[in-house]
Protein backbone atom coordinates (compact mmCIF):
# COMPACT_ATOMS: atom_id res chain seq x y z
CA UNK A 1 0.00 0.00 0.00
CA UNK A 2 2.95 2.39 0.42
CA UNK A 3 4.87 1.44 -2.32
CA UNK A 4 1.60 2.71 -4.22
CA UNK A 5 0.98 5.69 -2.47
CA UNK A 6 4.89 6.25 -3.62
CA UNK A 7 4.23 5.65 -7.12
CA UNK A 8 1.41 7.26 -7.45
CA UNK A 9 1.87 10.92 -5.97
CA UNK A 10 -1.19 13.33 -6.48
CA UNK A 11 1.58 15.19 -8.36
CA UNK A 12 2.03 12.51 -10.89
CA UNK A 13 -1.60 11.56 -10.99
CA UNK A 14 -2.44 15.21 -11.83
CA UNK A 15 0.67 15.39 -14.17
CA UNK A 16 -0.82 11.91 -15.75
CA UNK A 17 -4.43 13.37 -16.31
CA UNK A 18 -2.94 16.64 -18.25
CA UNK A 19 -0.64 14.67 -20.52
CA UNK A 20 -3.63 13.17 -21.34
CA UNK A 21 -5.76 15.57 -21.67
CA UNK A 22 -3.08 17.25 -23.89
CA UNK A 23 -3.14 14.58 -26.17
CA UNK A 24 -7.10 13.90 -26.16
CA UNK A 25 -6.84 17.61 -27.56
CA UNK A 26 -4.48 17.37 -30.10
CA UNK A 27 -5.59 13.70 -31.60
CA UNK A 28 -8.78 15.16 -31.59
CA UNK A 29 -7.64 18.70 -33.29
CA UNK A 30 -5.79 16.42 -35.99
CA UNK A 31 -8.78 14.52 -36.92
CA UNK A 32 -11.29 17.53 -37.35
CA UNK A 33 -8.32 18.87 -39.42
CA UNK A 34 -8.40 16.35 -41.57
CA UNK A 35 -12.28 15.74 -42.03
CA UNK A 36 -12.75 19.46 -42.47
CA UNK A 37 -8.88 19.11 -45.21
CA UNK A 38 -11.37 15.98 -46.66
CA UNK A 39 -14.38 17.94 -47.29
CA UNK A 40 -12.40 20.76 -48.76
CA UNK A 41 -11.30 18.55 -51.33
CA UNK A 42 -14.77 16.61 -51.95
CA UNK A 43 -15.96 20.46 -52.89
CA UNK A 44 -13.01 21.30 -55.39
CA UNK A 45 -14.07 17.57 -56.83
CA UNK A 46 -17.13 19.09 -57.54
CA UNK A 47 -16.09 22.47 -58.40
CA UNK A 48 -14.09 20.35 -61.23
CA UNK A 49 -16.88 18.29 -62.18
CA UNK A 50 -19.20 21.82 -62.72
CA UNK A 51 -16.17 23.04 -64.88
CA UNK A 52 -15.74 19.62 -66.55
CA UNK A 53 -19.70 19.96 -67.61
CA UNK A 54 -19.49 23.63 -68.63
CA UNK A 55 -16.68 23.09 -71.01
CA UNK A 56 -17.79 19.77 -72.24
CA UNK A 57 -21.51 20.81 -73.20
CA UNK A 58 -22.32 21.21 -77.29
CA UNK A 59 -25.29 22.59 -77.12
CA UNK A 60 -25.30 25.95 -76.48
CA UNK A 61 -29.19 26.40 -75.43
CA UNK A 62 -28.21 24.16 -72.29
CA UNK A 63 -28.88 25.10 -68.82
CA UNK A 64 -25.96 25.75 -67.34
CA UNK A 65 -27.44 27.62 -64.32
CA UNK A 66 -26.28 24.86 -61.55
CA UNK A 67 -23.03 24.28 -63.06
CA UNK A 68 -22.32 28.55 -62.56
CA UNK A 69 -24.05 28.44 -59.11
CA UNK A 70 -21.15 25.89 -57.70
CA UNK A 71 -18.48 27.76 -59.07
CA UNK A 72 -19.80 30.83 -57.72
CA UNK A 73 -20.48 29.17 -54.27
CA UNK A 74 -16.80 28.89 -54.06
CA UNK A 75 -16.03 32.17 -51.97
CA UNK A 76 -13.72 30.38 -49.08
CA UNK A 77 -11.34 28.45 -51.04
CA UNK A 78 -8.05 30.13 -53.26
CA UNK A 79 -7.64 27.62 -56.62
CA UNK A 80 -5.61 28.40 -59.93
CA UNK A 81 -6.70 27.00 -62.78
CA UNK A 82 -3.98 26.24 -65.70
CA UNK A 83 -3.86 24.77 -68.86
CA UNK A 84 -1.62 21.34 -69.64
CA UNK A 85 1.47 23.71 -70.25
CA UNK A 86 0.92 25.75 -67.07
CA UNK A 87 -0.39 28.81 -67.74
CA UNK A 88 -2.85 30.32 -65.63
CA UNK A 89 -6.11 30.69 -67.03
CA UNK A 90 -8.45 31.35 -63.73
CA UNK A 91 -7.83 32.48 -60.38
CA UNK A 92 -10.64 32.83 -57.07
CA UNK A 93 -10.47 33.82 -53.65
CA UNK A 94 -6.51 35.25 -53.54
CA UNK A 95 -6.35 38.39 -51.77
CA UNK A 96 -3.91 41.13 -51.76
CA UNK A 97 -5.45 42.66 -48.56
CA UNK A 98 -7.99 41.92 -46.11
CA UNK A 99 -10.63 42.88 -48.52
CA UNK A 100 -9.00 43.16 -51.64
CA UNK A 101 -8.47 40.60 -54.29
CA UNK A 102 -6.94 40.26 -57.47
CA UNK A 103 -8.80 40.43 -60.63
CA UNK A 104 -6.59 41.23 -63.49
CA UNK A 105 -3.53 39.19 -64.82
CA UNK A 106 -0.98 41.62 -65.42
CA UNK A 107 2.82 42.51 -64.35
CA UNK A 108 2.00 42.80 -60.79
CA UNK A 109 -0.11 40.00 -60.85
CA UNK A 110 1.56 37.18 -62.35
CA UNK A 111 4.36 37.19 -59.78
CA UNK A 112 1.88 36.79 -56.90
CA UNK A 113 -0.14 34.34 -58.75
CA UNK A 114 2.87 32.43 -59.50
CA UNK A 115 4.04 32.05 -55.93
CA UNK A 116 0.45 30.84 -54.90
CA UNK A 117 0.70 28.45 -57.41
CA UNK A 118 3.54 26.84 -56.22
CA UNK A 119 2.81 26.90 -52.98
CA UNK A 120 -0.88 25.03 -53.70
CA UNK A 121 1.48 22.82 -55.97
CA UNK A 122 3.08 21.81 -52.60
CA UNK A 123 -0.15 21.84 -50.45
CA UNK A 124 -2.64 19.73 -52.52
CA UNK A 125 -2.91 17.19 -54.75
CA UNK A 126 -4.29 18.89 -58.01
CA UNK A 127 -7.51 18.00 -60.05
CA UNK A 128 -7.29 17.37 -63.60
CA UNK A 129 -10.36 18.50 -65.97
CA UNK A 130 -11.02 16.35 -69.36
CA UNK A 131 -12.41 18.31 -72.41
CA UNK A 132 -13.26 17.63 -75.98
CA UNK A 133 -9.69 16.71 -77.75
CA UNK A 134 -7.75 15.34 -75.40
CA UNK A 135 -7.61 18.47 -74.12
CA UNK A 136 -7.45 19.23 -69.99
CA UNK A 137 -7.37 21.84 -67.38
CA UNK A 138 -5.90 21.37 -64.28
CA UNK A 139 -6.89 23.23 -60.72
CA UNK A 140 -4.79 23.79 -58.02
CA UNK A 141 -5.63 25.17 -54.24
CA UNK A 142 -5.08 25.39 -51.24
CA UNK A 143 -6.65 25.22 -47.27
CA UNK A 144 -8.96 27.85 -46.72
CA UNK A 145 -7.86 30.40 -44.21
CA UNK A 146 -10.08 28.73 -41.66
CA UNK A 147 -9.11 25.57 -42.15
CA UNK A 148 -5.16 27.22 -41.81
CA UNK A 149 -6.70 29.09 -38.48
CA UNK A 150 -7.94 25.41 -37.15
CA UNK A 151 -3.67 24.40 -37.03
CA UNK A 152 -3.75 27.19 -34.16
CA UNK A 153 -6.51 25.84 -32.11
CA UNK A 154 -4.98 23.28 -30.06
CA UNK A 155 -1.37 25.55 -29.27
CA UNK A 156 -4.14 28.41 -28.03
CA UNK A 157 -6.33 25.38 -26.04
CA UNK A 158 -3.07 24.37 -24.56
CA UNK A 159 -1.99 27.97 -23.70
CA UNK A 160 -4.92 28.09 -21.64
CA UNK A 161 -4.64 24.81 -20.13
CA UNK A 162 -1.06 25.81 -18.89
CA UNK A 163 -2.52 29.37 -17.40
CA UNK A 164 -5.12 27.60 -15.90
CA UNK A 165 -2.68 25.19 -14.58
CA UNK A 166 -0.35 27.95 -13.48
CA UNK A 167 -3.10 29.70 -11.47
CA UNK A 168 -4.05 26.32 -9.26
CA UNK A 169 -0.47 25.71 -8.45
CA UNK A 170 0.30 29.32 -7.22
CA UNK A 171 -2.74 29.05 -5.71
CA UNK A 172 -1.87 25.76 -3.85
CA UNK A 173 2.05 26.96 -3.48
CA UNK A 174 0.33 30.63 -1.85
CA UNK A 175 -1.46 28.64 0.64
CA UNK A 176 1.13 26.10 1.89
CA UNK A 177 3.70 29.53 1.91
CA UNK A 178 0.62 30.82 4.20
CA UNK A 179 0.70 27.81 6.42
CA UNK A 180 4.60 27.64 6.65
CA UNK A 181 4.30 31.68 8.04
CA UNK A 182 1.54 30.97 10.41
CA UNK A 183 3.44 27.24 11.83
CA UNK A 184 6.75 29.75 11.83
CA UNK A 185 5.26 32.88 13.19
CA UNK A 186 3.59 30.59 16.16
CA UNK A 187 7.22 28.86 16.57
CA UNK A 188 8.67 32.08 17.32
CA UNK A 189 6.53 33.29 19.58
CA UNK A 190 6.14 30.40 21.64
CA UNK A 191 10.85 30.90 21.18
CA UNK A 192 9.94 34.54 22.95
CA UNK A 193 8.23 32.93 25.47
CA UNK A 194 10.17 30.44 26.62
CA UNK A 195 13.55 32.67 26.81
CA UNK A 196 11.75 35.22 28.85
CA UNK A 197 11.56 32.66 31.97
CA UNK A 198 15.37 32.22 32.20
CA UNK A 199 15.82 36.22 31.23
CA UNK A 200 13.74 37.22 34.25
CA UNK A 201 16.14 35.05 36.60
CA UNK A 202 19.67 35.95 34.63
CA UNK A 203 18.80 39.47 35.50
CA UNK A 204 18.56 38.50 39.33
CA UNK A 205 21.41 36.82 39.31
CA UNK A 206 23.38 39.67 37.79
CA UNK A 207 21.72 42.30 40.35
CA UNK A 208 23.27 39.14 43.53
CA UNK A 209 26.70 39.50 41.54
CA UNK A 210 26.91 43.21 41.76
CA UNK A 211 27.39 42.86 45.49
CA UNK A 212 30.06 40.18 45.43
CA UNK A 213 33.39 40.57 45.33
CA UNK A 214 34.10 39.86 41.54
CA UNK A 215 36.15 40.98 38.59
CA UNK A 216 34.78 44.11 37.39
CA UNK A 217 34.46 43.61 33.80
CA UNK A 218 31.94 40.61 34.15
CA UNK A 219 28.83 42.01 35.32
CA UNK A 220 28.71 44.82 32.65
CA UNK A 221 29.33 41.86 29.74
CA UNK A 222 26.77 39.71 31.33
CA UNK A 223 24.50 42.53 31.42
CA UNK A 224 25.44 42.68 27.85
CA UNK A 225 24.05 39.23 26.76
CA UNK A 226 21.69 39.60 28.90
CA UNK A 227 20.21 42.89 27.11
CA UNK A 228 20.79 40.55 23.69
CA UNK A 229 19.29 37.86 24.79
CA UNK A 230 16.20 40.40 25.81
CA UNK A 231 16.74 42.02 22.22
CA UNK A 232 16.35 38.56 20.36
CA UNK A 233 13.18 37.92 22.32
CA UNK A 234 11.92 41.27 21.32
CA UNK A 235 12.29 40.00 17.73
CA UNK A 236 10.93 36.81 18.10
CA UNK A 237 7.77 38.60 19.67
CA UNK A 238 7.49 41.08 16.68
CA UNK A 239 7.21 38.04 13.67
CA UNK A 240 3.49 37.99 12.08
CA UNK A 241 2.99 41.38 13.68
CA UNK A 242 3.14 44.92 12.45
CA UNK A 243 6.27 46.48 13.98
CA UNK A 244 6.01 49.78 15.42
CA UNK A 245 8.66 52.58 13.24
CA UNK A 246 10.14 55.54 14.93
CA UNK A 247 12.26 57.49 13.71
CA UNK A 248 15.77 56.05 14.58
CA UNK A 249 19.57 57.34 14.17
CA UNK A 250 20.16 54.49 11.29
CA UNK A 251 24.15 55.52 11.66
CA UNK A 252 23.84 54.89 15.20
CA UNK A 253 22.05 51.99 15.43
CA UNK A 254 24.02 50.01 12.22
CA UNK A 255 26.84 50.63 13.71
CA UNK A 256 25.83 49.46 17.59
CA UNK A 257 25.10 45.88 15.68
CA UNK A 258 27.94 45.87 13.99
CA UNK A 259 30.21 46.65 16.97
CA UNK A 260 28.76 43.74 19.36
CA UNK A 261 29.01 41.06 16.52
CA UNK A 262 32.66 42.03 16.44
CA UNK A 263 33.85 41.59 19.73
CA UNK A 264 32.50 37.90 19.53
CA UNK A 265 33.75 36.84 16.72
CA UNK A 266 36.73 35.51 15.49
CA UNK A 267 39.67 38.56 15.38
CA UNK A 268 40.29 36.68 12.05
CA UNK A 269 37.98 38.96 10.69
CA UNK A 270 38.88 42.39 9.55
CA UNK A 271 35.95 44.63 9.84
CA UNK A 272 35.96 48.02 8.04
CA UNK A 273 33.40 50.74 8.39
CA UNK A 274 32.62 53.13 6.42
CA UNK A 275 29.50 55.34 7.65
CA UNK A 276 29.34 58.42 5.31
CA UNK A 277 25.89 59.17 6.80
CA UNK A 278 25.28 62.31 9.05
CA UNK A 279 24.95 61.42 12.53
CA UNK A 280 21.90 62.93 12.57
CA UNK A 281 19.97 61.46 9.65
CA UNK A 282 16.70 59.11 11.05
CA UNK A 283 15.25 56.69 9.24
CA UNK A 284 11.66 54.99 10.56
CA UNK A 285 12.50 51.85 11.64
CA UNK A 286 11.96 48.95 13.89
CA UNK A 287 15.01 49.53 16.09
CA UNK A 288 15.49 45.43 17.06
CA UNK A 289 13.88 43.94 13.61
CA UNK A 290 16.29 46.68 11.54
CA UNK A 291 19.30 45.14 14.14
CA UNK A 292 18.77 42.02 13.35
CA UNK A 293 18.30 42.29 9.53
CA UNK A 294 22.03 43.85 9.56
CA UNK A 295 23.30 41.03 12.50
CA UNK A 296 21.61 38.24 9.86
CA UNK A 297 24.12 39.77 7.02
CA UNK A 298 27.12 39.77 8.71
CA UNK A 299 27.02 36.33 10.37
CA UNK A 300 26.35 34.89 7.16
CA UNK A 301 29.18 37.17 5.36
CA UNK A 302 31.14 35.00 7.97
CA UNK A 303 29.85 32.03 7.68
CA UNK A 304 30.68 32.29 3.80
CA UNK A 305 34.35 33.50 4.19
CA UNK A 306 34.70 30.71 7.28
CA UNK A 307 35.86 32.84 9.47
CA UNK A 308 38.32 33.85 8.25
CA UNK A 309 38.74 37.76 6.03
CA UNK A 310 37.64 40.95 5.23
CA UNK A 311 34.11 42.36 5.93
CA UNK A 312 33.10 46.31 4.79
CA UNK A 313 30.04 47.97 5.60
CA UNK A 314 29.74 50.95 3.28
CA UNK A 315 26.93 53.64 4.27
CA UNK A 316 26.26 56.06 2.00
CA UNK A 317 23.48 59.34 2.31
CA UNK A 318 21.55 61.12 -0.03
CA UNK A 319 18.56 63.16 -0.31
CA UNK A 320 16.14 60.58 -0.84
CA UNK A 321 17.78 57.33 0.10
CA UNK A 322 20.36 55.57 2.63
CA UNK A 323 22.58 52.62 1.08
CA UNK A 324 23.96 49.85 3.20
CA UNK A 325 26.51 47.44 1.07
CA UNK A 326 27.67 44.51 3.31
CA UNK A 327 31.17 43.12 1.12
CA UNK A 328 32.41 39.56 2.09
CA UNK A 329 35.90 38.17 0.99
CA UNK A 330 34.00 34.66 1.13
CA UNK A 331 32.70 31.94 -1.70
CA UNK A 332 30.19 33.66 -3.68
CA UNK A 333 27.08 32.83 -4.67
CA UNK A 334 26.47 31.14 -8.23
CA UNK A 335 24.23 33.03 -10.60
CA UNK A 336 21.52 29.72 -10.37
CA UNK A 337 21.50 30.12 -6.70
CA UNK A 338 20.94 34.02 -6.11
CA UNK A 339 16.87 33.99 -7.06
CA UNK A 340 16.77 31.56 -4.68
CA UNK A 341 18.79 32.89 -1.43
CA UNK A 342 15.59 34.71 -0.03
CA UNK A 343 13.40 32.15 -0.37
CA UNK A 344 12.13 30.53 2.54
CA UNK A 345 13.88 27.42 3.79
CA UNK A 346 16.54 27.58 1.06
CA UNK A 347 20.18 27.18 2.70
CA UNK A 348 23.70 26.05 1.89
CA UNK A 349 24.39 25.01 5.14
CA UNK A 350 23.97 21.68 6.22
CA UNK A 351 22.48 22.76 9.45
CA UNK A 352 20.87 26.48 8.76
CA UNK A 353 16.61 26.72 8.32
CA UNK A 354 16.86 28.92 5.80
CA UNK A 355 14.95 31.65 7.38
CA UNK A 356 17.49 34.70 7.91
CA UNK A 357 17.47 36.10 4.56
CA UNK A 358 13.59 35.23 4.05
CA UNK A 359 13.02 37.09 7.05
CA UNK A 360 15.57 40.27 6.28
CA UNK A 361 13.80 40.25 3.23
CA UNK A 362 10.42 40.41 4.51
CA UNK A 363 11.44 42.97 7.62
CA UNK A 364 13.10 45.61 5.01
CA UNK A 365 10.39 44.66 1.91
CA UNK A 366 7.17 44.52 3.63
CA UNK A 367 7.93 46.33 6.91
CA UNK A 368 10.36 49.26 6.01
CA UNK A 369 9.22 49.68 2.46
CA UNK A 370 12.96 49.19 1.55
CA UNK A 371 14.32 46.82 -1.01
CA UNK A 372 17.48 44.26 -0.02
CA UNK A 373 19.43 42.07 -2.85
CA UNK A 374 22.64 41.37 -3.81
CA UNK A 375 24.16 43.77 -5.64
CA UNK A 376 27.11 42.13 -6.86
CA UNK A 377 28.71 38.17 -6.14
CA UNK A 378 31.58 36.46 -7.90
CA UNK A 379 32.23 32.64 -6.54
CA UNK A 380 35.41 32.32 -5.07
CA UNK A 381 36.13 36.18 -4.46
CA UNK A 382 32.80 37.45 -2.26
CA UNK A 383 29.61 39.03 -1.96
CA UNK A 384 27.99 42.25 -1.61
CA UNK A 385 24.59 42.59 -0.33
CA UNK A 386 22.94 45.76 -0.66
CA UNK A 387 20.20 47.96 1.51
CA UNK A 388 18.45 50.54 0.35
CA UNK A 389 15.75 52.57 2.89
CA UNK A 390 13.35 55.75 1.96
CA UNK A 391 14.47 58.46 3.96
CA UNK A 392 10.88 59.56 4.17
CA UNK A 393 7.79 56.63 4.34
Amino acid sequence: MDRFKEIFTPRKIVAFISLIVVALILWNTYDFFQKFKQEERSKMEILAGAFEKINTIEDLDADVSLYEFIIKKNINIPMIVTDIDGQIDIWRNLKITENKYYTELDESSKEYLNSQLRKMQNENEPIHISFVENKEQIIYYRNSDLLNKLTFYPIALIFILFLFSTVIYLFFKSSKIAEQNKLWTGMAKETAHQIGTPLSSLVAWIELLKFEDIDETIVPELEKDVNRLNTIAERFSKIGSVPVLENRPIKEITQKSIEYLQSRVSKQVKFTLNLNCRSETQIKLNEQLFGWVIENLVKNAIDAMQGKGALNIDMTENSKFIEILITDTGKGIPKALRKKVFSPGFTTKKRGWGLGLSLAKRIINDYHKGKISIKKSEVGKGTTFSIILKKEL
